[in-house]
């Protein structure tokens, strides 16, 4: 029968006792294992900088044909007369004209209100002049009925209303909030097809986005007009936007 002082257990010989070419041997797997990793880590690491290297910077466009949602008319009169009894008196007559035509158009009393007064006075020929000028502005969202005053505007000279500089109805687009989102998605994807396209012709494909930058919305008449005298402002509008986009090129 054998016992375990006959068969003893056979123990790890520790590395300071182990001969010197087997040390040698595992410190130079060691070395090379780290090595190979370094190497693969460098090696990826430049190919990720050259990919970030690939890139084209293209411009999506959006635009959308609207229509303004505000109407604000603003209306300036005057009247001149050589007592201020006088002058204020026909300025109340004009106002009483203007209250009535547009009352007759249907918009509710409170569409109209005073914005402004100015009262002057100079001497002529050694009389003393006095000039009341009145400022009223409409504000409506009722953008027909709006339109159906200017073109009969002409209905307050009929009635002795002498409209001064300044007056002329302006149409606003307000709601431009609900439509950024889908604006800017659009002018995104349009980007992108621009990126594709030079993408194609130079062999390479379209990867995601690197930077995007937003520009501004702009509001401008739909047909162009630039305003000045004789031209009117119109609710048909145009919103525009332009971003600019980085996309990686793979």
């Amino acid at each position: 029968m054998s016992t375990d002082s006959e068969n003893p257990t056979p123990t790890a010989t520790p590395f300071w006792k182990q001969p010197v070419s087997q040390v040698l041997i595992g410190s130079a797997a060691v070395l090379a294992l780290g090595m190979s990793l370094g190497g693969y880590l460098l090696g990826d690491g430049l190919t990720r900088a050259k990919m970030a290297e690939r890139s084209v910077t293209v411009r999506g466009l959006a635009e959308r044909e609207v229509m303004a949602d505000l109407a604000t008319w603003t209306i300036s009169f005057s009247a001149t007369q050589s007592n201020m009894t006088g002058a204020q008196a026909s300025v109340d007559q004009d106002t009483a004209a203007i209250r009535a035509f547009f009352s007759e158009l249907g918009f509710p009393e409170d569409a109209l209100q005073p914005t402004g007064v100015n009262v002057s006075s100079y001497t002529q020929d050694g009389i003393p002049r006095f000039t009341v000028r009145q400022r009223m502005t409409l504000r409506t969202e009722d953008i027909e009925r709006a339109q159906r005053a200017v073109r009969q505007q002409f209905d307050l000279v009929r009635r002795g209303v002498m409209l001064g500089e300044g007056s002329g109805m302006a149409y606003t687009f307000t709601r431009l909030n609900d439509i950024k989102p889908e604006m800017v998605a659009e002018a995104t994807r349009d980007a992108r097809a621009a990126a594709e396209q030079f993408a194609e012709d130079s062999g390479a494909d379209v990867g995601g986005i690197r930077q995007a930058t937003q520009g501004y919305f702009s509001i401008d008449a739909r047909d162009g007009d630039g305003g000045g005298w004789g031209v009117a402002d119109t609710p048909y509008k145009k919103v525009r936007v332009v971003t600019t986009v980085d996309f990686y090129l793979t």
